[in-house]
């Protein structure tokens, strides 16, 4: 980061978190939570996320031995623009390639040194309503960053195998980052978030940042930025009876802070760093009064030993409670009369021309709704090579899905387009041109619904 317990029984935490996990869904259904959708389901109808596997922190610590060894070859740190951060990077995507993430590696220039960013999407879920789980993968020149942020980091790629072992199918799309030279001040996560489009900002629903999750003096800390995404968190340490505190020695000084000025939703998780564990918060979560809560931050000593079990635990399981119940389906497809067309379009690779597919509409009289909702599924193994619109009956165009950087696979979602001057009856079109080099796809079906 860059800045200046209670144990109850695991026998009976999938208990406790799974009627924690009901309340929360119940909660997000009714707009509490993220991507509420323009029609909502009836209660009765309230779907329920399943419970979130128990994360095992043995897998944890394996990739954190593993990032301590790559230190150790590598002058001692993994800072950016050093060998170490390079290899933490490649150790991390071939984890994920792997286990059938799309990974994508960004490149950016800080200090006169080559930086990266990796990002991971799973397949599937809706990308209009991504949830985002990220932490900075460098260290600081002095020491190997075990906590800062090897926890972090290891943390939400262990949440992400489990994501791939449980082969999750979320109704929300999921997406992992890990940034570079966030210790020079965010600049890997600035560059991301400076990368999207307007579009696309607006696609991510929540971010969610772990920096340093496994302190050896721990605190329990909560971001505050969001209500719904606090209290996630903080429903799930309750199921834990461990009390918590909101998050501010960090604030506004790690990766959730690019997000957050470009209006994005975030949250997240930390353990404390160079400030002091006061006596109270001692009494309440154990651990030593006076000392801070990680007295080997920014040093030589931030080893694989600079750890707490216990925390790096509750911290991991709880980040994948939140990406469970995040992603969990809180979306109600549109309702209304439906025109479709299924047959595939193959979109040539640029610099090709753009392709169309119609759908005749019939027997409707009038004008077009203000909210006409255009359900495009595009399969492409680069969605942001792709410019996307709808053509009216009169010929307008109405932009859904401009080009990008962002390497998402694939296009699945409902757009909503005030077509209000358009007469309803007539030929509608959806136009799409691939703008990039290399990578293909075609037009599965899209639909319109009035």
């Amino acid at each position: 980061m860059r800045i200046k317990h209670p144990t109850n029984p695991r026998t009976t935490r999938a208990a406790r978190i799974a009627a924690t996990a009901t309340a929360t869904a119940a909660a997000l259904s009714l707009g509490i939570g993220l991507g509420a959708p323009a029609v909502q389901a009836a209660p009765a109808a309230t779907p329920v996320a399943a419970a979130a596997p128990d994360i095992p922190i043995a897998n944890v610590k394996a990739h954190l031995t593993q990032l301590q060894q790559i230190a150790n070859a590598n002058g001692g740190n993994r800072a950016h623009g050093r060998a170490g951060y390079k290899a933490s990077l490649d150790y991390v995507k071939g984890k994920l390639d792997a286990a059938g993430f799309t990974t994508s590696v960004q490149q950016f220039t800080s200090s006169g040194a080559t930086g990266y960013n990796l990002i991971a999407d799973w397949p599937g879920g809706d990308t209009s309503q991504t949830v985002m789980a990220g932490a900075h993968l460098d260290s600081v020149t002095a020491g190997p960053g075990i906590n800062d942020n090897g926890s972090g980091s290891a943390g939400i790629l262990e949440t992400a195998l489990a994501v791939s072992r449980a082969q999750l199918k979320p109704d929300k799309h999921l997406r992992f980052g890990w940034f570079g030279a966030e210790e020079l001040g965010m600049v890997g996560s600035k560059y991301y978030v400076n990368s999207l489009s307007t579009g696309d900002r607006g696609r991510i629903s929540a971010y969610l940042n772990f920096d340093m999750i496994g302190s050896p003096n721990p605190g329990y800390f909560v971001y505050d930025d969001d209500p719904a995404l606090e209290k996630v968190f903080k429903d799930y340490f309750a199921t834990l009876s461990i009390p918590t505190e909101i998050e501010t020695e960090g604030d506004g000084r790690s990766d959730h802070a690019p997000f957050k000025n470009a209006g994005i939703r975030v949250g997240g998780l930390f353990s404390g760093a160079d400030y002091t564990k006061t006596s109270a918060q001692a009494q309440k979560w154990g651990g030593t009064a006076g000392r801070a809560f990680d007295a080997c931050y920014h040093s030589s000593c931030d080893t694989s030993a600079n750890l707490n079990d216990t925390a790096l635990d509750h911290n991991t399981d709880a980040i994948a409670y939140a990406l469970w119940q995040l992603s969990a389906g809180t979306t109600t497809p549109p309702t209304g009369d439906t025109y479709e067309n299924t047959a595939d379009v193959t979109i040539p690779d640029s610099p090709g021309a753009a392709v169309t597919s119609s759908v005749s509409v019939t027997g409707r009289t009038g004008n077009a709704p203000s909210a006409l909702k255009v359900g495009v599924n595009i399969v492409h193994t680069y969605s942001g090579d792709l410019v996307v619109d709808l053509i009216g009956p009169s010929g307008k165009a109405y932009r859904l899905h401009n080009s990008s950087s962002d390497a998402t696979p694939n296009i699945d979602t409902t757009y909503t387009v005030n077509a209000s001057t358009e007469t309803a009856n007539g030929t509608w079109k959806l136009k799409v041109q691939d703008k990039g080099p290399q990578d293909t796809g075609y037009i599965n079906s899209w639909k319109l619904t009035f």
